[in-house]
C-alpha cells in the first residue's frame, strides 16, 4: 500500500515518560511555608533539608527535585516576599495613608516568624552575598512599590509637590519601623507612636 507523500500523516501522540516528577503546586507551597517555620525555629545556619521535609509532611526527594540546596531553597522563598508586597493604604490623605502602612507593617514585623526570621537572616547576609542581595531585594521591592504609590497620590492630591525624591521619601517613610524591629529588636511601639510617626513623616515629605 502507497501513501501520498501531501496527505496529512497521523503522528502518535507523545506519551508522558513513566516515573517522571510532576511538581505539585500543593507541596511547593507546603515546603515553602515550613522553611519559614524551620527558619524561626532553627536559624538558617541550623536548618536542614530534613527538618524542613518534615514539617511539610514530605519526603527529602519533594525538596530535592525543587530545589538544589538550602541555599537556592531559602533564596527563592526570600525572592517571594518581593511580589507579595503589602496593601497600597487609600485612606484619601497622605498622613492617614502612611498610618495605616505603619499599622500593617508593624503587625507584620511583630508576627513570630518575621521577627525572627528577618534579623537571622541578615545576620546570615554579612557572611552570604547571595542571600544578602536576595533580602535586600525582598525587603526594599516590597517597601518602595507601596512607598511610590503613596507619595505619587499625595503629589496628585495637591500634598506634596511633584518630583520628590524618591529615594529619601522611601528612607523616611520605611525607616523608624524597622530601626526599631531589626536594629532596636522592639517591634511592638509604644501607645500612641505610629499616630505620631505618621504625623511627623507626612511633615518631612511636604518639607522635600
Amino acid at each position: 500500500m502507497t501513501t501520498n507523500a501531501d496527505e496529512p500523516q497521523t503522528r502518535p501522540r507523545r506519551r508522558t515518560p513513566a516515573g517522571a516528577a510532576v511538581l505539585r503546586q500543593d507541596v511547593t507551597e507546603a515546603i515553602r511555608a515550613a522553611v519559614f517555620e524551620e527558619l524561626a525555629a532553627s536559624g538558617y545556619a541550623r536548618m536542614s533539608i530534613e527538618g524542613i521535609a518534615r514539617r511539610a509532611g514530605v519526603g527529602k526527594t519533594a525538596v530535592y527535585r525543587r530545589w538544589r540546596s538550602k541555599l537556592h531553597l531559602v533564596l527563592d522563598v526570600v525572592s517571594a516576599l518581593a511580589v507579595l508586597g503589602l496593601p497600597v493604604p487609600d485612606t484619601g490623605s497622605l498622613e492617614g495613608d502612611l498610618r495605616l502602612l505603619y499599622e500593617l507593617t508593624s503587625r507584620a514585623l511583630r508576627h513570630p516568624v518575621a521577627s525572627q526570621v528577618i534579623p537571622d537572616l541578615q545576620a546570615e547576609a554579612a557572611r552570604n552575598p547571595e542571600i544578602a542581595e536576595a533580602l535586600q531585594k525582598a525587603l526594599r521591592d516590597g517597601q518602595e512599590g507601596v512607598a511610590s504609590k503613596i507619595v505619587a497620590a499625595a503629589e496628585q492630591r495637591g500634598e506634596l509637590r511633584a518630583g520628590v525624591d524618591d529615594e529619601l521619601a522611601l528612607d523616611l517613610i520605611s525607616g523608624p519601623l524597622y530601626w526599631r524591629s531589626v536594629v532596636i529588636r522592639d517591634p511592638k511601639p509604644p501607645k500612641g507612636y505610629l499616630p505620631a510617626l505618621a504625623k511627623a513623616t507626612a511633615a518631612a515629605l511636604k518639607a522635600l
